[in-house]
């Protein structure tokens, strides 16, 4: 299989700021490599393996670390589990899954299996919220609530949009190398100014081959057969899932929605502020 990073030099610069992510977070983990149909996950374990369990999946171009860093405090109360998800910027397998069929819902049910876990909490944000839906469409069994922040596969926002703010951008960065084009990308994606982020997706624009491909939405049928507690946070600013849409389909189509959060002034990548609210919903819940 044709690795998705351009080359091997690339690949290099990327691990290198994934390593430089980890270690800047200064938490006690351990990795955890897990053999799956679809290729080895990786996957980064922090906080005492006595509390309940929590899986992060991060979004699309994004890796563990950058999961763990948004919700830094979930450690203290949980057992966390930070997937690499297949087929990005990581140190999982290259596998590439399809978003039409049940695959993503099956790979993270057989990690769970894998690693022996019962009553799990699943937090997702943008892609990785597709990827938790997908996993109680396969099966819900083993799951006890999940969070979807900002996700993809319940709504999409304007394409036309879509192109101008964030494609061309980056299209323009990948021709010219020219840092403002990336600064203009995520100007329209996060709420707050990213520095890490900055350094990493340069990298991964220029050394790695991003999937592009359309994102489905959910089907009514599929939703509605849902029974796992659902909190849904949705952002107001959001171009890619637009925030009141999104809510405004979720309450008509999740029977199981515990809870919608619109965030006034996020865009799509909440601000760490919000990330903490969030943090403290996920938190709260234990009690």
């Amino acid at each position: 299989m044709e690795s998705l990073f351009k080359s091997p030099e690339g690949k290099s610069e990327i691990l290198s700021l994934y390593n430089e992510k980890l270690e800047e977070l200064n938490i006690d983990y351990a990795y955890k490599s897990v053999a799956t149909k679809f290729g080895e996950t990786n996957i980064i374990v922090t906080g005492n393996p006595e509390n309940p369990p929590i899986l992060l999946l991060h979004g699309s171009n994004g890796c563990a670390p950058i999961a763990l860093e948004t919700y830094p405090n979930l450690s203290q109360k949980f057992c966390v589990y930070a997937v690499d998800v297949l087929a990005q910027p990581n140190k999982s397998a290259e596998t590439r899954l399809s978003m039409k069929d049940e695959s993503y819902g099956e790979w993270v049910n057989e990690l769970i299996d894998q690693l022996k876990l019962e009553n799990v909490t699943l937090a997702g944000f943008s892609f990785g919220g597709l990827i938790i839906s997908k996993t109680l469409e396969f099966n819900e069994s083993k799951i006890k609530e999940v969070y979807l922040s900002a996700p993809a596969y319940i709504v999409n926002g304007n394409p036309i949009k879509a192109i101008f703010k964030f494609f061309i951008p980056m299209k323009r960065f990948m021709k010219t190398k020219k840092e403002k084009y990336v600064e203009k990308f995520l100007k329209e994606v996060f709420t707050d100014r990213d520095e890490f982020a900055i350094k990493f997706l340069s990298k991964v624009f220029l050394n790695f081959n991003m999937d592009f491909t359309p994102v489905p939405v959910i089907p009514t049928k599929k939703a509605q057969a849902i029974q796992t507690p659902i909190t849904l946070i949705a952002a107001k600013n959001d171009v890619m899932f637009p925030g009141e849409k999104m809510l405004k389909r979720a309450k008509k189509i999740f029977p199981s929605l515990k809870r919608e959060v619109l965030l006034e002034n996020s865009k799509h990548v909440q601000s760490k502020s919000d990330n903490l609210k969030i943090e403290e919903l996920i938190i709260g819940d234990l009690k």
